[in-house]
């Protein structure tokens, strides 16, 4: 299994409406990406200071299916006009679980 972990840190510019919109988005997609096996999105909790302030890890069978979501349309649309207007910072892995 190929989990895909990503972190993002917003500009200081953005919005509680985009920053919604960025989790509305990616929440729409394992109904349309079927190779998705698990996913999560969502905020910090603000536990730790100095954390990333939003997170996703995503499962998938193998890197097949992995490629298959990272570059779905409907992902990069999500990419493209929600997620780098409002990027400040991202760190991403994947790692074998």
């Amino acid at each position: 299994m190929i989990r895909h972990i990503v972190l993002f840190a917003w500009t200081e510019d953005a919005t509680e409406e985009q920053k919604a919109m960025v989790a509305t988005e990616l929440r729409k997609l394992p109904d349309l990406i079927p190779q998705i096996r698990a996913y999560t999105v969502g905020d910090d909790v603000g536990v730790n200071q100095g954390n990333h302030e939003f997170g996703v890890v995503a499962d998938f069978d193998n890197v097949d299916d992995y490629l298959a979501y990272r570059d779905h349309p409907r992902h990069q649309a999500v990419v493209t006009d929600h997620i780098r207007p409002i990027m400040a910072a991202r760190a991403a892995v994947q790692i074998e679980a």
